[in-house]
């Protein structure tokens, strides 16, 4: 077992205002009582209480990890309106002593979930016209329904014969 020292920094700290977490666009957890658990430069991780997680949507899986700072964390497939992230949440159920505050509680890898933050507005994007969008492409006849936008690239062979 290692300790978090100033070569390896481990913190906990709570969130402010309420999280939520989206699979497939689905609510799958929603707490105002969650942890974030900021290690070393990695990003940080929003671990959950269990209550406040839809633990009838997870399974566990076989799989476990060893962390030499957090200890054996379990981990849990996402089953929602037939999609499946495997392995996607993750669970230190008795972790080293220095980090029992998570002990039990549920972290989601960002790259299956969506994150929601009641204190933070969502992020603004550009509107997109899909019309325009759907006008560039193949119309199933092989051919775009309208002139092909200016290429952002060159065309590799074009200048061939051109000398």
């Amino acid at each position: 077992m290692k300790t978090p020292d100033e070569t390896h920094p481990i913190s906990i700290a709570a969130a402010h205002g309420g999280v939520h977490v989206l699979f497939a666009g689905r609510e799958i957890a929603n707490s105002d009582d969650v942890l974030v658990l900021q290690e070393a430069d990695y990003p940080p991780a929003y671990y959950f209480p269990r209550n406040d997680v839809r633990m009838s949507l997870l399974r566990r899986t076989d799989k476990s990890t060893h962390c030499p700072y957090k200890g054996q964390a379990s981990y849990f497939t996402i089953c929602k309106d037939g999609r499946v992230a495997e392995d996607a949440a993750w669970s230190y159920e008795t972790p080293h002593p220095a980090l029992a505050a998570i002990a039990g509680r549920v972290a989601f890898y960002p790259e299956h979930v969506a994150f929601q933050r009641d204190d933070a507005p969502p992020a603004k994007t550009a509107a997109v016209d899909i019309g325009e969008v759907i006008r560039h492409t193949d119309s199933g006849s092989g051919a775009a329904q309208s002139e092909h936008w200016p290429s952002n690239v060159a065309i590799p062979g074009r200048d061939i014969g051109s000398a």
